[in-house]
């Protein structure tokens, strides 16, 4: 004989799993239309204003990235923040003539290469990496494409400002994050290096995350004008 009062708790179990079930695809729909909705990768923060109080966000954004793995249109992560992309594998039939960045100098390449390995990093700092100056027409080229940004200053003499990649640099490249740049055995293997480089030749690990170091300080308003981002407080633009 069925106890009534264990067939009651029974059902209200399963209801309440259903109610559960029924809220975590509510909640997956709505971070799905929001990512879909913006034209830059949606940081986990702005997800978590959103969707309903409680909502496990990294777990929801990675099972959203398992249903899309297989598919055209990938969910992919990007520091902390999620955005759709073509399919790696079928990029080739997008056409992107309208939109291409062109193609960077080696010069450019270069400078590059060294920000997005050694950052925070200055001018000083990357021509003495590269054993030639490096003009501003270089850095201008790099900041125009927004993969590069003044990160803040250093604390030394002259306090020259420090600079870093962006988010942007990441998506560009398909990058979750600054860890994922390719090792030296990854460069051997893709024929970017010479197999006869110094014994002693090593590629440093870059930074784990965007938080400032101990010997860097904050970029200030005065900083900016200073740079010439800003027009001084004070003055009206024409």
């Amino acid at each position: 004989m069925i106890d009534p009062r264990g067939e009651a708790d029974f059902e209200g179990d399963f209801q309440d799993r259903s109610r559960e079930l029924q809220a975590e695809i509510e909640a997956e729909r709505i971070a799905e239309a929001l990512v879909f909705a913006s034209s830059q990768p949606v940081p986990e923060a702005f997800l978590a204003e959103r969707l309903p109080s409680g909502a496990d966000i990294r777990a929801i954004m990675l099972r959203l990235k398992e249903q899309y793995a297989p598919r055209g249109v990938n969910l992919v992560q990007i520091e902390g923040a999620w955005a759709f992309r073509t399919a790696a594998d079928l990029s080739f039939v997008i056409r992107r003539d309208d939109n291409e960045v062109k193609k960077l100098s080696r010069a450019a390449l270069e400078v590059l290469a060294i920000i997005a390995y050694h950052q925070p990093v200055t001018r000083a700092e990357i021509e003495d990496i590269r054993g030639v100056q490096t003009s501003r027409g270089t850095l201008d080229v790099l900041m125009e494409a927004g993969w590069v940004r003044f990160r803040g200053r250093r604390r030394t003499p002259g306090r020259p400002v420090t600079l870093g990649t962006t988010r942007d640099f990441l998506d560009h490249f398909g990058l979750e994050e600054l860890r994922d740049l390719p090792g030296l055995e990854e460069l051997k293997g893709a024929g970017l290096l010479s197999g006869r480089i110094p014994a002693n030749f090593n590629i440093p690990s870059p930074l784990m995350n965007d938080e400032l170091t101990e010997d860097e300080d904050p970029i200030t308003q005065m900083d900016l004008e200073e740079l010439g981002l800003l027009a001084p407080r004070g003055t009206s633009e024409d």
